[in-house]
Formats: C-alpha cells, structure tokens, sequence
C-alpha cells in the first residue's frame, strides 16, 4: 500500500526565475519559454511541486525513520484533488482498515491479546488481499465483513509489495472530520494511538522500573552526526532543493499521452496530458525520470550545505527514484541516472561524507508470503544499485549500508528467523555487503538480532529509541547503562567485515507512557547516548537538521559556532525578494538594479549562517502569512457592561411591544377580557367610555405631535432660507431680494399655519382651472429650503379668469 503525501499548494513563484534543480533555464518573456521548452528534451519538465500539482514529497522524507510509524499514518487517506477521487489503474489490491477489539464493556483488551487478535485477523484479511491481486474470488465471512472494510488502493507503490500487515492492529475510523483535519495537519511521526490508552495499559505501563541510564557523555566529540532524508531549511527555499520528488502510479499513466500542446511546457489546467491521443509508455518513463533527476541533480547542494554546517552523515531518501522496485512500473537506474549519481558520489568523496539507505517497514525477508519476500529482494536490489552507481572510494562504499528490519513475527520468531536465513543466502553478494539488520520497536530486541548477525556474518545497529521500548527484562532492565554491556559484541559485528559502525539515537515525546506512544519520535534530542566519541550517529527525529543543531549548541560540537538564528519570516539567501524588486524597479523604471544572489549561494544561509529556527517555529522559513483582520464595530456601550446592555435592550424592546399593542387596542381588549368575566353592565358602559376618550386623547396629541413638527420644519426651513441669504451676499447676490425672500416666506409660513376657508372667488378659480401653485412667485432660495414633500408653486399668481356670457344672451334672445 502506498503513502500518498499531502499536495503543496500552487504558488506565484516566477518560473522564468533561475533555479537550482534544472527545471527551467532562466527566460525573460513566455514567448522565449515556449520556444526552449519545446527545444528541450521531452523528459526536462516542471518538476517543482509549487508548479506541478503532480509532483509530490515523498511521505517518508518527513518521518524520522520508515519505522517509526506503523499504523494509518503509514498508509493515509487519498488527498483528493478539486474534490474528485482519484483511482489508480494499480488498483489491483484491497485495502483493509481494522478496528481494535474491544470488550463486552467497550473498552479494549489488553495490548498483548488485541495484538494477537490483530494479527490472527491480519492474516485472514491478507490472504484475501492476495488472492485478490491474483485474480482469484476469496468469500468473506459474515462476521468478518462487519469489522473489515476493503476499498481500492495502489499497492505498495514504493517498492511494488503487497504491504504486509502489521502485528498491532490498526485503530478504529475516525470520522469524517477527523480525516479532513489528519489531511490538513498530519503529523508524519503519529503513531496511531493518540487516543486514551487503556486504564491497564496505563497502569502497567507506570509501574514498570524506572529505566538505569549511563552517565558518560561522549565528549569531546569527534564522529559524524547525519540526519535522515529532508532538509527543512532547503525544503522551504525558493525554489525548494529535496530529493523526495514523487508521483502516483495514475500520473504516470497519465504521462505516457502527449501534451494538449507540445510546443508548450506542461501546465497542470492549461496543457495538460490529452488521454485522446494513443499512449506511449516511453513518454511515461521519461516523466519519471525527469523527477528522478531533479532528486539526484539536488543531492549535491544538501551535501555541500551539510559540510558547511558540519554535518558529515545523510540518509539517501528511498524515493530518490519512484517505483523503481515496483513489479509493473519499475526500471533500472542505468543508463539514464548513471551520470548524474556518479557527480553525486564525487561530492561525497570529495567531502569525506558518508551515505546509507533505509527501506520501509514492507520490505520484509522473512514474511510467509512469496510475493512480499519476492518484492523485498528486489527493493534491495534497488538500494544496491543506487549506491553503487555513486562509484564511492573503498571504504566510503563500504560504510554505504542498507538498513533493515527483521519484520512481523507471524507464526513466532524462529519461523521468521529461518525464513530470513533462507533468503539472505540467495541474495546478491553486492547486496549481502550493505546489508545490515537493527532492532525495532514492534517485537524484535537487541536480544533476538545480535545471535542472528553473529551467525550470518552481519552487521547490527543499535537503536537506542528502539531498545528502550523492546527489550528483554529477563537480561537487562531498560536505559542506556545496561546495553553498555553488549557493546563489544556488537562491535565486533561491524569490524569482521571492516564496516565503520553506526548508531541511531532518538528521544520519545514528554507526555508519552505507553509503549505504543512512546514509539513517537520527539522533534528534537536533549542529550547524547553513551557510545563511542568518534561514532557516526545518525539522529533520527522530525526536525532533522535542526536536531543536530540543537545537540551541537547544547554541548558546543565542532561547527556550533556557524549557526545563527533565522530571520522570522525573512530569507535573504534566494532570489524571491530580488525578483520581487526587479519586477517593482521596471514598472518604476527605475536605474538601481537588485542584487541576485548566485545560483550556488541559493539557500545556503547567508555569510552569517542564519539556518536554526527555534523549536515549533517552522513557519519562520516562510514568508508570513497575510492575515486579513475582521474590522471591530464601534463601541457604543460607553462602557457599560454587556449585561446592563442586554438588560437595557430587552426593557426598550418592551416598551416598544406595549406601545404597538396600545395603538391596536390589543392591551385593552386583552385586560378587558380577564376582567368582563363579573362586571356589571353598567361597568361595561364606563369602560367603553372610558376607551372612547383614551382614543380621542390619543389623536389630540398625534395631531398636536405632527403640529409641532410642522412648526419645526418652518423654522428649519427659515434658518435655511436666512444661510442662503447670506451666502447670496457673499458671493455679490442682489441685496434687493432679500426682503423678498423674507417676506415670502413668512407668507408661506402664514399658509401652512392657517388655512382659511376658501371663497366663492377662489372656489370659481378652482372650477376653471387655477391651482394654488400659481398664488405666488418661488425663488431658487426658497426651493432649496423648502422640507420634502412640501407643497411647490410654479411661481404665478392666481388670478380669476372673466367669463363672457354673451353668447349665451344672445342664445337667450334669440
């Protein structure tokens, strides 16, 4: 099963700008751009994951070790792109999602039988994955189709296996929130047990013996310190330098058509791969050798950027090359990659750095299953290769090791162990030499792999985090003094075959007990085990750098002194911010051009080294984040309390109900109901006149009220009238109007206060036509003043029109 990683999301980088990986050669206008990327190579494409929405980081790039998580976070829920859901054509295998056992009471059994039970059910549900792949119909039980879910899935993309199955059994389904929020902030190293541990599990867990820890520190240092994978700071660079660069099986797929445009460079909406045109799975195998590339051509600038800062030890990345141990969709590294990983290993010898691998917890030699130990020896077939075609010296290609685990127990420990032995006599010699087994966390201890190395002539490495969680308590109690014991032993493991030793060392979080959350790995280490002090230590934890940092400052290591505090929210180090201000200067047209800083000075950290952030501030290596404030309402409290002003609410909002039901008659009707039940007739009769005058009173002051606003806007309309009186004189009006205008609107204020009874006269003027608007002459001033909806006269004056009747007579005499 595959880990899909989370999308980045799409950027307004420039991507005429100049880059470190090889994307896109630096280009002034996107006419040129057409013109060089259809000169260009059909593998050379947008390989930045800000750019190409199908580029991806590897999912194991961001953990501490491949064996840190065994649970959900390892297989994550599919990132779903403009909300459709994506299928492999891969597709071939069902996942299974298995919810622990609980107890009649609904709380879960004890870790030991829930493991049993998980892997009893594990074994069941993966005989119907294969069987599933194989093609074959495997009926599911009905009680078994209740508790095991089966959905399409990649398979094991990474190295092609069909995943085998934990022995801890997966946690029950979160809901639907919680999926979307593990999509939006998973945390790569959870390890699936965030919920309450059992009260017994908990009670065990604290009453086991305290651990015994050696009080020797290594120091003064002299060996390598490495981390594994990624590095955050270059991760965050514009453009990002990493080696992880991956892809799904369906975007390769997707490849093997031709671009809509081919004289184009890909876009992932404009210029996208046109399935209408005919396949042709050589433009797939260019796709991802294209990604495979712009890894290796990064790995320069991580090592030489390690050496600055005195980190001498790095783990390759197993997605260097995605699926180049899968089944159906693998390849050899040779010829395409030949070159570029032998300029790789002359840096590295250059330097004196050393390189190891690390495959995932799939990679397994002593499963039960031959698909799954078929799959692991060509993963590791893989991870020989890539370290050979470094071409390293002698030594540093020795000390170029293969990391492994033992595996599932299974049917028991000695099934394991004798399938193992089986398998490792038929590998490669070449793979044989880097082969090296570590104890884990899930069941199998320093106690069970020693004898095993010792026997077949391999390596092993301790891994401190690991030991302090498994480890026999029959022979050795938990810390870092009692192992001290078997150091020689493990030693002389490494010296038979002349490999330099190696050891891992991380730290479990604070607040953790349990020994399922124990297995999460801390950000950061606070100390030093106690090995050797020319030891190469590799510091598995989710910081990477940062932790190697935080060790050398703590206890000033060589190359403590190079280190310094980012700017929050500000690199000077790349050539974002020039460009920003090179933009700016030609639209200002401005002479000062900005400073760019050199291609192999992008990310290096500055000639002050400013490359430590303080922990739990990532962020900082990323611009700030603009932040759109929502603008407050006024206060209009005057410092009351919000009490006092709900209060004060809920009192005006009554007074203004009672006074509606007072204008309706509903109080009235309402009191004079409850109280009709026993009153008289007579009583009845005073209310009703009573109710009568209430009404009468009510439209005296309603008209008194409208009186007083008419008088109001008269005199508003007044003082108005007045202002334009005198702005007139200020800017030379005729002083003669002035009076005028007084005079007429004390006129108007006499009309609108007194409306007398019209005459016979007026009456006449009305039948024949003349309206009340031509009684008087209106100037711009009064216009103006006047309050709306006032009556408005066209500026004449009424006169009553003489009637001749003498046609009429003469009718009449004739």
């Amino acid at each position: 099963m595959t880990m899909v990683a989370t999308k980045r999301k799409l950027s307004s980088v420039d991507v005429s700008a100049p880059t470190t990986n090889g994307d896109v050669p630096p280009l002034k206008r996107r006419a040129s751009s057409r013109k060089a990327f259809a000169a260009q190579a059909p593998a050379q494409a947008i390989v930045n994951p800000d750019l190409n929405n199908d580029v991806l980081d590897a999912p194991d790039a961001t953990r501490a070790s491949p064996d840190s998580d065994i649970n959900e976070a390892v297989i994550p829920n599919k990132v779903k792109t403009n909300d459709v859901k994506e299928e492999s054509p891969l597709s071939d295998a069902p996942d299974v999602v298995m919810p622990p056992p609980k107890r009649k009471g609904g709380r879960p059994r004890k870790a030991a039988q829930a493991a049993a039970q998980g892997v009893h059910e594990a074994e069941e549900v993966m005989s119907a994955v294969v069987d599933a792949a194989e093609g074959k119909a495997q009926p599911v039980k009905k009680g078994r189709a209740k508790k095991v879910k089966q959905k399409a899935v990649e398979g094991e993309e990474e190295n092609g296996s069909v995943a085998e199955a934990p022995t801890k059994p997966m946690p029950a389904k979160k809901s639907k929130k919680g999926a979307e929020q593990d999509i939006a902030e998973r945390d790569p190293e959870a390890e699936g047990d965030e919920e309450p541990a059992d009260e017994e599990e908990v009670k065990e867990a604290l009453s086991r013996p305290p651990p015994v820890n050696s009080d020797y520190l290594p120091l003064p240092w002299k060996g390598r310190l490495g981390y594994a994978c990624l590095n955050t700071y270059l991760r965050n660079s514009t453009p990002p330098i990493f080696c992880s660069r991956t892809c799904r099986i369906q975007s390769i797929l997707e490849h093997r058509h031709p671009l809509q445009d081919p004289s184009q460079p890909e876009h992932p909406t404009k210029n996208k791969p046109d399935r209408s045109k005919p396949a042709d799975t050589e433009l797939g195998h260019r796709y991802v050798e294209a990604l495979c590339l712009a890894n290796v051509r990064d790995l320069p600038k991580m090592l030489r950027w390690n050496d600055r800062y005195n980190i001498k030890f790095l783990r390759l990345s197993s997605e260097m090359f995605p699926f180049a141990s899968h089944p159906e969709y693998g390849y050899k590294l040779t010829p395409f990659a030949s070159e570029a990983l032998a300029e790789v290993g002359k840096v590295v010898a250059e330097l004196g750095h050393r390189v190891t691998t690390h495959p995932g917890q799939f990679t397994q030699l002593g499963s039960p299953r031959r698909p799954v130990i078929e799959n692991a020896i060509r993963d590791l077939a893989y991870h020989d290769e890539m370290l050979s075609l470094l071409k390293l010296p002698e030594q540093q290609n020795k000390d170029a090791v293969v990391i492994l685990h033992m595996g599932g127990i299974f049917d028991g420990k000695e099934g394991v162990i004798q399938r193992f032995k089986e398998e490792y006599i038929k590998l490669p010699q070449s793979v044989k030499n880097r082969l090296v087994l570590e104890n884990d966390d899930m069941g199998w201890s320093v106690h069970d792999i020693l004898p095993v190395c010792e026997e077949l002539n391999i390596p092993m490495v301790l891994d401190y985090h690991h030991h302090n969680i498994v480890f026999d308590k029959e022979q050795i109690r938990e810390g870092t003094k009692g192992i001290i014991d078997l150091y020689p032993r493990i030693t002389a493991t490494w010296t038979r075959k002349g490999i330099t030793q190696k050891m891992h060392y991380s730290e479990p979080t604070p607040p953790a007990i349990t020994p399922s959350q124990r297995r999460k790995h801390n950000p950061r280490v606070a100390s030093l085990p106690p090995c050797a002090p020319d030891m190469d230590l590799m510091i598995e934890a989710k910081d990477k750098e940062q932790a190697v940092f935080e060790l050398m400052r703590t206890f000033k290591l060589p190359g403590f002194d190079r280190i310094n505090d980012v700017l929050a929210y500000t690199r000077h180090d790349d050539n974002k911010y020039a460009l920003q201000a090179l933009n700016k200067k030609k639209m200002k047209n401005d002479d000062t051009n900005p400073e760019l800083v050199p291609e192999e000075d992008i990310g290096m950290g500055g000639p002050e080294g400013r490359v430590y952030w303080p922990p739990g501030m990532e962020e900082w290596l990323r611009p700030k984040k603009r932040e759109v404030k929502k603008k407050e309402p006024a206060d209009t409290s005057g410092g009351k309390s919000k009490a006092q002003i709900k209060k004060e609410a809920e009192e005006a909002y009554r007074a203004r109900e009672a006074e509606k039901a007072a204008e309706n008659g509903e109080m009235a009707k309402e009191e004079e109901d409850e109280s009709d039940v026993d009153a008289t007739p007579a009583t009845k009769k005073a209310r009703a006149a009573m109710k009568k005058k209430e009404q009468a009173n009510r439209a005296k002051d309603a008209a008194k009220k409208e009186e007083q606003e008419a008088k109001k806007l008269a005199k508003e309309a007044a003082a108005a009238v007045k202002a334009a009186a005198g702005d007139g004189k200020s800017k030379a009006a005729p002083r003669k109007r002035a009076p005028k205008v007084k005079q007429e609107v004390k006129q108007e204020e006499e009309e609108e206060e007194v409306e007398p009874t019209p005459s016979a006269s007026e009456a006449e003027a009305e039948s024949f036509g003349v309206s009340e608007e031509d009684e008087a002459p209106v100037t711009p001033a009064i216009q103006r003043a006047r309050p709306k909806g006032a009556r408005q006269s066209n500026g004449r004056v009424a006169k009553a029109k003489r009637v001749s009747y003498a046609e009429d007579e003469d009718m009449e005499d004739a």
